[in-house]
């Protein structure tokens, strides 16, 4: 039997204390032992970008951590959107242009995107192309993701 390991870890602005196998990916531990299913995973490679989170507020694979990797650290998943007014209006504006289909990959693209606002000075498509393309879709050929994300972008800029 793995001894567990006690790690502390903030998630969405809640704190959780909780023992943990070592080899427990981040990715599993968020779904099932904080039940916040928002994070999917895909490839378990870190090469599709569903299960991308922020750690201390940048993104990150989770399937590519450990759990044990997220001991006192801040962590965002997906379920912040729901109430936190600046991340509201990237799901917003998500839904106004029909960037997503079958949801699968939109959590990896929501944090994505929250996190390149504020990071990067995207001046056109081809930049928010090369910006995205840790992140796979199948279902949207991304024309509807990028139009909302120059929104969001150009919003920004008014601002």
């Amino acid at each position: 039997m793995i001894d567990k390991i006690k790690i502390e870890t903030t998630v969405n602005n809640v704190k959780y204390s909780k023992r943990i196998e070592p080899r427990l990916l981040a990715s599993d531990f968020i779904r099932e032992n904080l039940h916040l299913t928002g994070t999917h995973v895909g490839c378990e490679h870190g090469v599709c970008g569903s299960c991308t989170i922020k750690i201390n507020g940048l993104t990150s694979r989770s399937c590519l951590k450990f759990a044990i990797q997220l001991h006192g650290k801040r962590v965002e998943t997906v379920e912040s959107f729901s109430s936190n007014p600046q991340k509201k209006i990237i799901l917003d504006t998500f839904k106004k242009f029909h960037a997503l289909q079958c949801g699968f990959c939109t959590p990896g693209f929501l944090i994505t995107v929250d996190e390149l606002l504020q990071t990067e000075n995207l001046e056109n498509e081809k930049e928010i192309r090369k910006a995205l393309s840790g992140n796979l879709c199948r279902c949207t050929g991304y024309e509807n993701i990028i139009k909302a994300v120059l929104e969001l972008k150009n919003n920004r800029k008014t601002k």
